[in-house]
């Protein structure tokens, strides 16, 4: 018997394909574009993006099935803007701003707002290093914590 706990082949297919779309396109593709990429009905699709959410391979909106976030990508527009190359991505915090260059082996500029002023300061990646004129990076809850509301984190 297998481990109910284990995801199967396709599941993680299919979470490869959500990360193949946010690199090439910026955004997440649909339950119906899934759907069609593996020959599933919607249904099928539904299901299989709720096991990835219960898993933590990414977070959908509350109450839908539509990809709110596929770490270090968001689906929707934050105070964390990465440019690489042609292609703009969105963050969904400071850490996963780091994380888009990282995972892409990219360098990239990066637009984000400082919480308290609202000003932004540009961080530039450049073979792996962060080069930036100032302003610190502060994160207020231990990494231990971040999955108790990710979404808020």
């Amino acid at each position: 018997m297998s481990d109910p706990n284990l995801s199967s082949d396709h599941d993680l297919a299919v979470r490869t394909f959500v990360y193949q779309q946010f690199v090439q396109t910026a955004r997440p593709p649909s339950v119906a574009e899934t759907a069609v990429q593996f020959n599933l009905s919607e249904t099928e699709a539904r299901s299989c993006y709720q096991r990835l959410h219960e898993r933590h391979f990414f977070f959908l909106e509350p109450g839908t099935t539509s990809i709110l976030m596929a770490n270090p990508f968001s689906a929707i527009p934050t105070k964390f803007q990465v440019q690489v190359g042609p292609m703009a991505y969105w963050a969904n915090c400071a850490w996963d701003m780091l994380g888009i260059p990282a995972a892409l082996h990219q360098d990239a500029m990066i637009e984000a707002q400082f919480e308290d002023t609202g000003e932004t300061a540009v961080i530039i990646v450049k073979n792996g290093q962060m080069q930036h004129s100032g302003g610190v990076i502060h994160f207020p809850l231990p990494v231990r914590q971040w999955y108790d509301d990710l979404i808020l984190t």
